[in-house]
């Protein structure tokens, strides 16, 4: 299988398996300080789906470029300067379903096509308090303790080198900053089916999840899978199922009220 390939214009989309065929693209946000190439590879399972990973600055292909610290203009440059070609969908993981969110409520605003379903995962609804104290402005040691602590979600040989703490920590600095400065706008809900997910295990309730229904008109179901907040690289299998009647089920006549079916 090829290494991760870029998209011939923008560095913002990059992909490993082309499917020009392909009925579905998958647009997958990556959670603070992920990378694309974590999602891009569920494309090797995912059938009929083209699945792309947006990839920040300050991460894999794009180590060396400026990071972001606020949601607006990250949006702001992420839909003048990328092409989501459609038929389409967004899944995002944490500060991820943050991000598709809001990029989906940009290309609205605009005019553009946006997704035909939206997947989210593991994160608050965006009008919710955090519920958790800021922690961008730790220090490198510091911040690797507090993420260790809340989600134990990094290699613990990464605090052992001084220089790849220093990388890493770059990154997840600019995305908890992100989401520490995050406040809600409120708005018309998006006309988009709309799936939730999350971890039986997570600090995040059901409650938390199901928030996000006010902000979709359109169907809604919310699925937990056994695991905490990473629970989707235990349950990746689950997960991708999931997905794919997801996607595949997009064009299901739906009723005004649920279409498919709570798993709680």
């Amino acid at each position: 299988m090829p290494d991760i390939v870029e998209h011939s214009a923008p560095r913002w989309l990059v992909n490993r398996r082309k499917c020009p065929a392909a009925p579905m693209r998958l647009y997958c946000f990556a959670h603070s300080g992920g990378s694309a190439s974590e999602f891009v590879r569920w494309g090797d399972d995912l059938s009929d789906i083209e699945v792309w990973g947006v990839q920040l600055p300050g991460r894999g292909s794009r180590l060396d470029d400026p990071q972001y610290t606020r949601v607006g203009p990250l949006i702001q440059d992420l839909v003048e300067q990328a092409e989501f070609q459609g038929p389409f969908a967004f899944f995002g993981h944490s500060l991820g379903a943050l991000l598709a969110y809001e990029t989906a409520r940009a290309l609205r605003e605009r005019g553009l096509p946006g997704p035909e379903h939206l997947l989210l995962s593991a994160c608050p609804a965006p009008h919710l308090p955090r519920g958790l104290p800021p922690i961008h402005q730790l220090g490198d040691r510091a911040l690797f303790a507090a993420i260790q602590g809340q989600y134990g979600s990094l290699p613990d040989e990464v605090a052992e080198d001084p220089e790849l703490l220093a990388i890493v920590m770059a990154s997840h600095r600019s995305d908890f900053e992100l989401v520490d400065s995050y406040r809600h706008a409120s708005d018309t809900p998006l006309e988009v089916p709309l799936r939730v997910f999350g971890g039986t295990e997570d600090r995040l309730t059901a409650e938390d999840l199901t928030a996000w229904r006010g902000h979709c008109r359109g169907p809604f179901a919310l699925n937990l899978l056994p695991g905490g907040h990473f629970y989707l690289r235990e349950q990746r299998a689950a997960l991708l199922a999931l997905i794919q009647t997801a996607l595949a089920d997009r064009h299901r006549a739906a009723s005004p009220a649920d279409a498919f079916p709570h798993d709680l």
